[in-house]
Parts: C-alpha cells; structure tokens; sequence
C-alpha cells in the first residue's frame, strides 16, 4: 500500500478574514474541519498541519493533528507558493523520517467534505501511473467563453477570441464548451514527481470533479458558510464523531 500524508496549510498572516484558520465555525475552528475529514477518510496514513504559529499548532495537535514542524518564515509571507510549504514539508519528512509515495493537499478554507470523496480522489489517482497530479474542479455556472475581457482599443471582447462582436456570446449556453473552476476540495501530489520536476501539478493533472464548493476568503464568505451550515446541522455530527 502506498503512504499518504495529507498536508494542511495554515499560516497566521491571513488578512482577508484575520486568524480565518482558526476561527470558529459551527463550534469548531475552521482548520479542524479539514483536519477532521482527513482523519476519517481510510486513505490517508497521516495529517500533518505546516504552519509558521505556536497557537495553530497547538490548537491543530488538540484537533488530532501532527505539527512536526513549524514553517519558517521565508515560506510563510504572501509571496510565499504552495511549492514552498510542500517541499519544505517534503525535506522535512526525507530527513526525520522516509518520503510519503504521495501528498493530499487539503486547504483549510474549503470546510465541508466528504472523506469518501478524499478516498476516491486518492485511489483514483493512484491508479491513474501516467498522470502528474489530480486536482479537483467543479463546473462554472457559466461557461468561461461567455465571458469578457477588455481589448487594448478599449472595447470589450469575448475571452478566447480575437473578436470584439459580442452577440456570439449571447447564444445558448448549451453551445460552449464546459468550463471549470479549480477549488480546494483535494489535490493530489506524486512525491517522486515533485522530486524530479520540481512542480507540484505537471502537464497531465486529472481532473476530480466534485459538487459545487463554498471557500472562505472574505466576512461575507463566513455569513455565507455559517448560513448554509445552520440549514444542514447534522453535516458537523457526521464529521466530528
């Protein structure tokens, strides 16, 4: 069987919504929903939170996860990627212990999973030898080619034509191509790939293709979150058993 971490980012310096990470959400700070889909889900051989705070850290280890290691700095600011903190995480695990074959990338703005989705994202990627990666995606509610953007003359013009016309974009959905979205439900990262390319996603990423999904980046997205989750109460009892 192969080895599986589940890696969770949670830097301090959020300034959309500050301490996001750790704010409470239906009774629970947010980090520990992903932390706690990470645990259930029978895939995933460890969960181990990368952050840069001693308070995240301890409240993650109370919420059932690892903290080996705090996240220096130079990988912690807003200009810092998520190639740095997986590699650094990667580095970190060679050195202490031996390499995971594979990384689920989980962010913890994304609260509401299922663990059965994580499992068949894992086992689905696993399988697939020729694929570089997987990410998960949900369909846009509007293709992206009806969409705009504004020329250099000044006029606007439909995305992925040369053509300032418009009325094209007017036809029926039905007509364009489906378009995605890239969200936070789960990606999956092959160790040894990371190690030779040194990306973390490739040319081949299989697509994982999920239900629409809520992420919190601003105030209105946590009314938003809170809201929905008060209309279905019992997915917080079926998470955090």
């Amino acid at each position: 069987m192969p080895s599986v971490v589940a890696l969770i980012p949670a830097r301090a310096g959020s300034k959309g919504v500050p301490n996001k990470n750790i704010r409470i959400l239906g009774g629970y700070p947010l980090i520990g929903w992903s932390i706690a889909a990470c645990k259930s889900a029978t895939s995933i051989n460890r969960t181990i939170v990368s952050t840069d705070s001693d308070e995240y850290a301890q409240i993650s280890r109370g919420l059932g996860a690892e903290v080996p290691f705090l996240r220096p700095a130079e990988f912690s600011g807003d200009s810092s990627t998520d190639y740095d903190f997986v590699k650094h995480a990667l580095d970190w695990l060679a050195y202490n212990d031996d390499d995971p074959d594979y990384i689920v990338h989980i962010r913890p703005t994304t609260p509401f999973r299922a663990p059965e989705l994580i499992n068949l994202a894992v086992n689905a990627f696993v399988k697939k030898s020729d694929a570089t990666a997987l990410r998960s995606v949900h369909p846009m509610s509007e293709s992206a080619y009806k969409t705009f953007e504004i020329a250099p003359s000044g006029q606007l013009k439909r995305v992925a034509s040369d053509s300032t016309e418009l009325d094209p974009a007017n036809n029926a959905r039905q007509e364009f191509p489906i378009t995605y979205f890239a969200n936070g439900y789960v990606d999956v990262l092959s160790t040894r790939f990371i190690r030779e390319m040194q990306q973390l996603h490739g040319d081949k990423v299989m697509p994982f293709i999920t239900p629409a999904v809520d992420e919190v980046d601003t105030e209105d997205d946590f009314v938003n979150i809170e809201q929905k989750l008060e209309r279905n109460p019992n997915f917080a009892s079926q998470l955090f058993k």
